[in-house]
């Protein structure tokens, strides 16, 4: 019997497993995770970005969970000499129909406590990118790079240390409910708990259903594809730069992001996966690609913007 098991052992799991320990050191808590190893999914295949918070309606949420959760990993990042660079980021206006709306972008940074953020001519964005060429831009010091894998590898040293246990190679298949207790069924056995957390990534609403009767959210996965630059023409990006996103889309469109190991990227568009965790055109599940298509959410959205999906 623990107090708490886990499902999931990307840095959203960890990060939960290693908050709750600190505040309580008596917990009995486990972590199952399908993989043989922590942040096998999501968080190791993302291009590695600490974003700052610009983007988000100040006073939401998003704003509140971005900011908040970028000090935190900061000073975790220092506490345990994880490396990391504040490089900053330049954001690109190419029109003046998008200027209205970089504008928008540096209000919100500003009512969401970024400070430095710095409004570039098209002369001044060269001393910071000299082979970026726009109209005007946003200089966004406190943006910077980072490998989430050797943050999740340090949260995962830190948890065993206290206490916590990690059951690797298990697989989630169910959530029985007994009284107050809480059974996580797997593929090799059960574990019994007072508190189930559900931190399954692109299967977390799939986790969910074990535990509620009705479910109106769905995850219809998204893969991002990357172009890499040449390394002789790596110089041609000191930073991170983006354009100015389109405010129809969640989307922060495609930017160069100079990578923590070494390298830049330039990308990522978004195209529908064929399965939950297809990180490859190959990757197909049809099952799981017949239920996004079939989600009367994601056929709404595709009926709304066919021709730019197209």
């Amino acid at each position: 019997m623990k107090d708490i098991v886990i499902i999931g052992g990307g840095i959203v799991g960890l990060a939960t497993a290693y908050q709750l320990l600190r505040k309580n050191s008596s917990l009995s808590l486990s972590i199952i995770e399908k993989e043989g190893q922590v942040a096998a999914h999501q968080t190791g295949n993302n291009s590695g970005v600490i974003h700052s918070g610009l983007y988000y309606k100040p006073g939401s949420l998003k704003a509140t969970n971005c900011i908040e959760g970028y000090h935190q990993l900061i000073d975790f990042c220092d506490e345990q000499n994880i490396p990391y660079d504040l490089c900053g980021k330049i954001v690109v206006a190419t029109s003046k129909e998008e200027l209205p709306y970089l504008k928008t972008l540096q209000e919100r940074g500003a009512q969401n406590g970024l400070e430095g953020i710095k409004e570039l001519n098209s002369e001044e964005i060269k001393e910071y990118e000299p082979h970026t060429t726009g109209v005007k831009g946003l200089f966004v010091p406190q943006t910077g790079i980072i490998d989430y894998k050797v943050v999740s590898i340090k949260l995962r040293e830190l948890i065993t240390k206290m206490g916590g246990e990690f059951h690797f190679g298990e697989k989630a298949i169910d959530i029985k409910f007994e009284g107050k207790t809480a059974i996580v069924v797997t593929e090799k056995g059960e574990h019994t708990c007072k508190v189930a957390v559900n931190c399954g990534g692109l299967y977390s609403d799939k986790i969910a259903q074990w535990a509620m009767e009705k479910m109106d959210i769905r995850i219809i996965p998204f893969r991002g594809e990357y172009y890499k630059l040449k390394e002789d023409k790596e110089y041609l990006v000191k930073s991170l730069i983006y354009p100015v996103p389109d405010p129809n889309f969640p989307f922060l469109g495609v930017h160069f992001t100079r990578m923590m190991k070494g390298g830049v990227e330039a990308g990522p568009n978004a195209v529908l996966a064929f399965s939950r965790e297809g990180y490859k055109k190959s990757q197909i599940r049809p099952g799981e690609l017949f239920e996004s298509l079939a989600w009367p959410g994601f056929q709404k959205v595709a009926k709304k913007y066919w021709k730019v999906g197209m």
